[in-house]
């Protein structure tokens, strides 16, 4: 990546001692966050698996259990960041099995998420800039719907397992065999719990894991669009992110993910230091919006204005 001096100047804005305070890990901190994550997805789940009957109890459960199993990737991404736990053990296998909750593979998305780091918004560099980035309201649409991620994650999956990396070049090829050793095991377990469905002729595969996760990324998207759509294109990671300021359940839920800005100036910040980091470093940023209501409404406002 090419540094400009502001890029360079942003990464001083805080002194030595603050950052070794903000970058503190803590293994108390992260099991209390997982939790907590998890008691949402059990008290919710076990709403929607028992008062089905209940449609005023059962679709509210749903949009919460979903939610909470999508909202799961941002426990892989806390743990690729190795800043979840101060265990790396504890890092790698949470990461891991919140990525089988999520549908992401922990494994492959820390080589992704890493070059997303190290090239935000540079065209040409950055993988997520791979992804549909909606221009409008059709494609906004289709993006919220959440199904181009279900076709990505099942294109990603099969040349993950068949060993098809000729096309990611943040994969390097000492890792070909631990990525796909990683996701063909991901893909058994998805294998095994369908198996034990068939067997006994029960729903469970889709009713406790593929509808509500279907209905819970929508949720994630709205969410997760906010983070560089209608942000400058370019390496300053005071310009190039977002950061959103909302309610307390969605910042439990996405681990703080919504202090965004703060996280990609410093990745080394783990999340339940990002809310003082936000203190330190929001007069800095060029974007910090109120709500994520607002932020879609002013990106569809924007597209509608490109198409006229």
């Amino acid at each position: 990546m090419t540094t400009t001096a502001s890029t360079a100047d942003a990464r001083q804005l805080l002194g030595a001692e603050t950052l070794k305070h903000l970058n503190e890990r803590s293994d108390g901190k992260g099991w209390l966050q997982l939790l907590r994550h998890l008691s949402i997805m059990g008290i919710s789940g076990g709403l929607w698996a028992t008062q089905r009957d209940q449609w005023a109890i059962a679709l509210p459960a749903l949009l919460i259990y979903g939610f909470s199993l999508a909202s799961m990737f941002a426990a892989v991404h806390e743990c690729v960041h190795r800043s979840a736990f101060a265990s790396q053990k504890a890092n790698k296998w949470v990461g891991w099995l919140a990525g089988l909750l999520s549908g992401y593979n922990s494994t492959f998305y820390r080589r992704y998420h890493k070059w997303h780091h190290r090239y935000t918004k540079v065209p040409g560099k950055d993988p997520e800039l791979e992804d549909l980035i909606p221009t409008s309201f059709a494609e906004y649409l289709w993006v919220m719907s959440g199904i181009p991620w279900w076709i990505g994650k099942m294109r990603g999956h099969w040349h993950g397992v068949t060993g098809q990396f000729e096309a990611m070049p943040y994969v390097p090829e000492s890792a070909y065999g631990e990525v796909q050793r990683s996701i063909g095991l991901q893909l058994a377990v998805y294998g095994a719990a369908i198996t034990l469905s068939l067997a006994f002729r029960q729903p469970w595969f889709v009713l406790y894991w593929l509808l509500p996760l279907a209905v819970g990324q929508p949720i994630l998207r709205f969410i997760l669009i906010a983070e560089h759509t209608g942000c400058p294109d370019g390496d300053n990671p005071l310009t190039n992110t977002r950061t959103t300021l909302t309610t307390w359940p969605i910042k439990l839920l996405m681990w703080n993910m919504p202090f965004h800005a703060e996280h990609h100036l410093y990745p080394s910040i783990p999340f339940h230091k990002l809310p003082e980091a936000h203190v330190e470093l929001t007069p800095h940023f060029a974007h910090v919006d109120s709500g994520y209501v607002g932020v879609n409404r002013s990106l569809v406002t924007t597209m509608g204005q490109r198409a006229a």
